[in-house]
């Protein structure tokens, strides 16, 4: 009999077999699993992205976005060289495709080849997003292990209202 997970998403064992025990966890790291975070693909020309679930959007004239990546991601050197990527918050359905940008999911072919894609001049976002922003790079520099990365959002497209996929506690979770 095989076990089913009726959940798309990349769990192999109920447990992490690597994870550093409870007591031995950064308190910072284990405050910060307690944040539930939303969950965004970024993507850039090149066509390169990457799962985020730091990300953080500044109404202000003019509007910014703010968000922790992996400095030695293949996100890095293509949204420094275009200048610009995008931002997609994903859903529910996202679950393989967020694993899969985050390097959980196998992805023969590229991180691309699989799923329909809409073209932007910002880099290739998901058909079926139900919104994303197109944003101009400002800055980024060096922030504890993560790169803090500061843009101008230039475009924001809005095409359905589609519930948030949340990351929490090392899992993906979503609204009831």
């Amino acid at each position: 009999m095989f076990h089913v997970n009726p959940n798309p998403g990349a769990e192999i064992h109920h447990t992490d077999p690597f994870a550093v025990p409870t007591g031995q966890r950064s308190p910072a790291r284990r405050l910060r699993g307690r944040l539930a975070a939303p969950v965004t693909l970024w993507t850039a020309p090149g066509p390169a992205g990457l799962t985020v679930s730091s990300t953080l959007v500044a109404e202000g004239e003019p509007d910014r976005l703010l968000g922790l990546i992996d400095p030695e991601a293949d996100l890095w050197p293509a949204i420094e060289d275009a200048g610009r990527f995008a931002v997609a918050p994903l859903g529910p359905s996202h679950r393989q495709l967020a694993d899969r940008f985050a390097g959980l999911f196998p992805s023969p072919g590229g991180l691309f080849a699989t799923g329909a894609w809409t073209g932007t001049p910002y880099g290739p976002v998901p058909a079926d997003a139900g919104s994303w922003a197109g944003c101009r790079l400002d800055t980024a520099r060096e922030y504890g292990w993560a790169l803090l990365v500061e843009a101008t959002i230039e475009t924001v497209e809005i095409v359905t209202d589609t519930p948030p996929l949340l990351h929490h506690r090392g899992r993906y979770h979503q609204l009831p």
